[in-house]
């Protein structure tokens, strides 16, 4: 089939619908914020309402509806495995609301003692950070000047604390600068030190192909966790792909019904996994969803995905460059290993005050401040922790592109930032950005990621 891009923004559910900008007009809205959420695919949601038209218990009762959503909700297990090349019989699948939850629900499983060590890195998103902080030791690799994550320090990093680490949790692609992390050669790493790897795959999932097998068994990734929202398919949801013996040596802190196989008066007996992680009642819809927008994602191919989206980042990046006062961030050179995400600057304009600009006047949907990535944020502006105040970054503002986003989209955005820069200063309230892409500080709100 031959993909063209007008085929693929037809796929958008919503996709024209007018927002009101400021002057009370209304115009078609430029999402360029996808990777926070992307839209859903119009055969997600078509799929969503003829599945819900035999929607009954999943597991729970033996009524011809019931046993029908029982049998999708199980057999996408193996979608999903196919999806991710997991083709082996040593992993399991079992379903999320979201990432956070899935990495939650991993390390309230997986951490034994407060001495554990896990090694993550400062190149992570809150939710591949804050789980292993708050169970047990946690040490960081860090990142090059250029936010690079460095792999010798995870190296390093295995070398010093060996037999004690647990494992190495590191994200397939930053929803930051959009970097592509080398998780196979990381794996054998954590291999050689009987670590484990665990791999947040929340921003890489839509923009590239992934195999859980690497080429010999030391570069298997043990564990690998997504979202569905970030892969046009709502409702919540998502899964995480593991080894089945070691998830059944654990249960997650996370308890109610569906996870049993019996419970007495005074001891229970818990389910093997899947079952053991998933007590509660399914998300039928978002799993629903989440399998068909594997479909329509495995039909564009990751391949055209790839070489649009390096298109689409060219020409942003060109076109930042040309105007004045622009901070970008990262290697914009060599941009081969980067997904479609681009974080930049303006002097003299803070990064909140940008976002309502592009919003607010031309109906440009970005993101501002520090993307629930704090540490890593504050190393690419260059901004300090200013001590242990509770003051979060000023941050930047990033865009990020989906597959259905346009040469059109790119030069809207283009362009208004021009206008920014040409005419709109009164956008100004004394705050302001340094050439070094450090900000001042100012006593307002923030948003937080």
């Amino acid at each position: 089939m031959f993909i063209t891009i007008n085929y693929i923004r037809d796929m958008i559910y919503g996709l024209d619908t007018p927002v009101r900008l400021n002057n009370g007009t209304e115009v078609p809205a430029v999402n360029l914020d996808n990777a926070a959420t992307t839209p859903p695919f119009n055969e997600v949601m078509k799929e969503i309402q003829r599945k819900l038209l035999k929607y009954g218990s999943i597991g729970r009762g033996k009524g011809q509806k019931s046993e029908y959503t029982t049998d999708i909700y199980v057999s996408g297990r193996e979608i999903i495995k196919k999806f991710l090349g997991a083709n082996s019989s040593d992993y399991t699948v079992f379903y999320t609301q979201n990432t956070t939850e899935g990495i939650n629900k991993l390390a309230s499983a997986l951490i034994e003692s407060p001495d554990d060590i896990i090694i993550t890195t400062r190149m992570e998103h809150h939710a591949d950070d804050l789980p292993w902080r708050e169970r047990c030791q946690t040490v960081f690799a860090d990142v090059d000047s250029q936010g690079r994550l460095i792999i010798k320090d995870i190296a390093r990093l295995l070398e010093a604390h060996s037999a004690k680490i647990k494992a190495v949790c590191v994200t397939g692609a930053s929803n930051v600068t959009g970097y592509v992390n080398d998780i196979h050669r990381i794996a054998k790493l954590a291999h050689r030190h009987d670590a484990k790897i665990i791999v947040d795959g929340a921003q890489i999932v839509s923009h590239r192909a992934v195999n859980m097998l690497g080429d010999c068994p030391d570069e298997n990734i043990d564990f690998f966790v997504f979202s569905a929202h970030k892969m046009y398919s709502p409702f919540g949801g998502g899964a995480v792909v593991g080894l089945k013996a070691v998830l059944d040596q654990h249960i997650p802190a996370f308890y109610g019904g569906g996870m049993v196989e019996a419970v007495y008066d005074n001891s229970v007996c818990y389910a093997a996994a899947p079952d053991s992680y998933e007590a509660g009642s399914p998300n039928y819809p978002g799993v629903v969803g989440l399998l068909k927008a594997i479909e329509v994602l495995q039909s564009i191919g990751f391949g055209y995905i790839k070489r649009y989206e390096q298109f689409l980042m060219r020409r942003t990046i060109a076109g930042l460059k040309k105007l004045p006062g622009v901070i970008l961030y990262g290697d914009c050179e060599n941009i081969a290993d980067r997904v479609g995400v681009i974080p930049f600057n303006v002097q003299g304009f803070p990064p909140k005050m940008v976002a309502d600009y592009l919003a607010g006047n031309h109906g440009i949907a970005v993101r501002h401040a520090a993307f629930c990535a704090h540490p890593y944020v504050r190393r690419l502006t260059g901004e300090s922790e200013k001590g242990q105040d509770c003051h979060p970054p000023t941050g930047m503002i990033r865009i990020s592109f989906g597959i259905y986003n346009n040469e059109a989209d790119v030069d809207a955005f283009l362009a208004a930032i021009a206008a920014m820069l040409d005419g709109d200063r009164s956008l100004l309230s004394g705050e302001n950005v340094g050439k070094s892409g450090e900000h001042s500080v100012v006593n307002r709100p923030y948003d937080r990621g």
